[in-house]
């Protein structure tokens, strides 16, 4: 299960920032609003700082400011062996950031009048049972609902360990589907929070059969090409990507090695694309902007759901909500094999912020409040 605790407390101390930038801090090249020298340096300076503090071999971010790409730059080494530089195009592993992405698809469905919310799964994915047994109470069966998918409430088991890194190759999302359709809910649908990467497999399962073509397809069309988004692909093993950036992890005695080897085929919809800090900043401006989904439908994504015993839970359709003082904060966070991503955004402030390293757990979100920081300056 992924560290949420950590994600969701850094947001806390942003409250009350100031965002504004003076026209003369500004200056204009093409469509690329550049940031003020004094600024960067601040922001570089935490860069260089965290980079060090952690012995991340490399790290790219994006920032976003009235919603337009105002920085974007790689430090470090996206391959340590072949001593390669890191870009601001490099693609790292997105992980479970692409869940936020499989979101937006849905709801973009749900507009269509192609997916209806409250269906079962099963309507959808015809290769997943009409009704699950429950683990703890066989007896018992529940079908699921693609907004209980959404949420994390449907009772999808998440990975099993052996999953986390697996390097068997599934050629489609309904052969994913197949690793996991036989085994029992681990919680009765609706009643908690149980988070499931497998379960978002599911709804790219959905996305096929409701838009008729493939899932990689559907976002090319509806995401990737309206948000300009030219460098995120399905994390194929076999593929050539060019500028794809080497993983990396820890040892016990903080020493940098390899990352294993992860075939992330079993979850393409759930943490199995490739994309860089620019993509996922152009992604952040598209929501943000209303390109890719209505702003009734925004709002209704990023309202905090509630459990059947009427509990909120911070985890919303594919976003991680954090409004406390009534200040929004938008997010997501990725961990994989080689890889760490975080995406950010105030979407009233019209800011986001897009964190990728090539280091496994190597918290980047960290460096948001910093970043904010150094903006927030007159």
């Amino acid at each position: 299960m992924k560290n949420k605790f950590i994600a969701i407390s850094l947001c806390v101390v942003l409250t009350n920032l100031c965002f504004a930038q003076s026209k003369e801090q500004k200056q204009t090249v093409g469509n690329v609003q550049k940031l003020p020298a004094a600024k960067v340096e601040k922001i570089e300076t935490a860069i260089t700082a965290w980079m060090t503090q952690n012995k991340a071999p490399a790290l790219s971010v994006a920032i976003v400011t009235d919603n337009q790409m105002s920085f974007a730059k790689g430090y470090g080494l996206a391959d340590v062996e072949n001593n390669v530089a890191m870009r601001s195009d490099t693609a790292y592993r997105l992980a479970s950031i692409g869940k936020s992405i499989a979101a937006i698809a849905v709801m973009q469905l749900v507009e269509r009048g192609k997916i209806d919310l409250n269906a079962p799964i099963n309507k959808y994915c015809a290769a997943y049972p009409e009704s699950q047994a429950l683990k703890d109470a066989p007896v018992k069966k529940f079908s699921i609902t693609v907004r209980q998918l959404l949420v994390h409430q449907s009772g999808v088991r998440h990975n099993k360990p052996e999953e986390v890194l697996s390097t068997k190759h599934y050629n489609n999302i309904t052969e994913a589907v197949g690793s996991f359709k036989d085994d029992p809910l681990v919680i009765e649908p609706g009643t908690k929070y149980s988070y499931s990467t497998p379960g978002y497999t599911l709804l790219g399962c959905a996305i096929e059969s409701a838009s008729g073509v493939s899932y990689i397809d559907y976002l090319r069309e509806n995401i990737f090409k309206p948000a300009g988004m030219t460098r995120t692909f399905v994390d194929d093993v076999y593929a050539i990507i060019p500028n794809r950036a080497r993983g990396y992890r820890k040892t016990e005695k903080g020493e940098i090695q390899n990352a294993p080897l992860h075939d992330t085929s079993i979850k393409i919809p759930g943490g199995g694309l490739v994309s860089t800090a620019e993509d996922l900043a152009k992604f952040a401006i598209a929501v943000n902007t209303n390109q890719l989904v209505k702003p009734e439908t925004l709002a209704q994504m990023w309202t905090k759901p509630k459990t059947s015993d009427g509990k909120e839970q911070g985890y919303a359709m594919g976003f991680l909500i954090n409004d406390r003082d009534g200040l929004l904060r938008v997010f997501n966070d990725g961990s994989q094999a080689g890889t760490r991503t975080y995406l950010f955004l105030m979407p009233k402030q019209n800011l986001a912020i897009a964190l990728m390293t090539n280091l496994e757990r190597a918290y980047c979100e960290e460096l948001v409040p910093k970043i904010i920081e150094a903006l927030s300056e007159k």
